[in-house]
């Protein structure tokens, strides 16, 4: 058991530290992708759905970081570092939930923006 304990405590931080550096990734993706969209669409009047496109990149990010928060509840030591880590993951929790209801909304508006566009 306790090299089991041993072996997470060494593998897991570099876990860790692979999933933060995805979500970045990821974030940082969807920002230049999402201006790259909105070049397009303001001065070669493209039709990109720029939000919804943005949102599900930054949701998406937010999952990786939200996956290394989990794991880094395995190597919490004290209930200060609780307390931080608790904090952390309910505010990426409600980027999450806030984004995941923007891409809801977004989705209920375009079939009436499609109706009201063909009358």
């Amino acid at each position: 058991m306790n090299i089991l304990h041993t072996f997470i405590e060494m593998t897991l931080p570099y876990l860790i530290s692979i999933l933060e550096i995805i979500g970045i990734i990821v974030v940082f993706w969807s920002g230049i992708y999402g201006f790259f969209q909105y070049f397009q669409n303001t001065f070669l009047k493209k039709h990109h759905d720029l939000q919804t496109n943005l949102a599900r990149g930054l949701a998406m990010g937010l999952e990786f970081k939200m996956a290394a928060e989990i794991l880094r509840t395995v190597l919490i030591q004290s209930l200060d570092e609780l307390y931080m880590l608790g904090a952390v993951i309910l505010l990426r929790a409600l980027l999450s939930i806030l984004i995941h209801f923007e891409l809801k909304d977004s989705k209920k508006k375009e079939p009436s923006e499609k109706d009201g566009s063909e009358s």
